[in-house]
């Protein structure tokens, strides 16, 4: 009877280490101040620095080398060891590399320009929508039941009209890239709120 009671309370508390593991709800947290962190200290630095450049040879090395050095070895970390503080370790890497990179965003696509503004505009997307996938991940399970209950309403109905209606405007009014692509996914949320407000409905009448 003690061994049985034994194996349980080991297989109990191996299944509660995989969960803990399989969830990481603290991970992609850190990850994120890691990259606001890089990011900041980086164009601190370059904006105080702007002539400390590192070259050898013909070859000018840019900082976003660093980063996608710091990338590999915190995603490698991250997929070939279970260990809590190496965890912590390759998330911290993985944002602090995924800062650095991003500070040379207008440079990587202007060629040229290492101030061009859509580094702030591509940087603000980047927290925007890794906040609100943590949101979602970490409390999905209200965040469904409120949107479910948001759904039921003739509110609903209303946002999710205007919300079409106002991202296809901005579509079919701007040839900007950033505007359409922000937009196309406006529509197809408001699109979704309209599909769930009539499923719902369906759903009480039957």
């Amino acid at each position: 009877m003690c061994v049985w009671f034994k194996i349980d309370y080991e297989y109990d508390a191996i299944m509660a280490a995989n969960r803990k593991i399989k969830e990481k709800p603290n991970l992609s947290i850190l990850a994120l101040i890691s990259f606001v962190a890089s990011f900041t200290v980086a164009r601190t630095f370059t904006t105080i620095y702007p002539d400390t450049i590192l070259v050898t040879g013909n070859y000018h090395i840019h900082h976003f080398w660093f980063g996608l050095a710091m990338l590999a070895i915190g995603g490698w970390m991250g997929i070939s060891l279970e260990n809590e503080n190496t965890n912590r370790l390759a998330a911290i890497l993985f944002g602090a590399g995924g800062g650095i990179i991003s500070d040379e965003i207008g440079l990587l696509l202007t060629l040229e320009d290492y101030w061009a503004g859509i580094t702030y505009i591509a940087v603000s997307l980047i927290l925007i929508f890794s906040a609100m996938l943590i949101l979602l991940i970490r409390y999905q399970k209200i965040i469904m039941t409120e949107f479910a209950e948001f759904t039921r309403t003739n509110g609903s109905l209303y946002v999710g009209v205007f919300m079409a209606a106002v991202s296809v405007a901005f579509i079919l009014e701007t040839s900007n890239l950033i505007i359409i692509t922000v937009s196309s996914v406006s529509t197809i949320v408001a699109c979704m709120i309209i599909l769930a407000y009539f499923f719902q409905r369906m759903r009480l009448k039957s």
